[in-house]
């Protein structure tokens, strides 16, 4: 994970680093996908997000896209 002040930083980043870019995500978006994912961690018996469950989760969070399909083989 990278953290970048602009998109025009992100952009000059996979420029010089020859890199398509990925998924980008704001601090906000981050902070409530991490929410949700972790919600019922510390349940008895806890259990991992399915696909259905993820792909929910991404897009509360406002993350979409086949890069947040985790079903999906493509990553840009």
């Amino acid at each position: 994970m990278l953290f970048f002040r602009s998109e025009e930083m992100i952009e000059a980043w996979c420029r010089s680093h020859a890199v398509a870019r990925g998924g980008v995500a704001t601090l906000d978006q981050l902070w409530r996908l991490s929410a949700a994912w972790n919600a019922g961690r510390l349940d008895h018996d806890p259990r991992r997000p399915g696909p259905a469950q993820a792909r929910a989760i991404f897009a509360g969070a406002g993350l979409a896209g086949p890069f947040w399909d985790p079903e999906s083989d493509a990553f840009d």
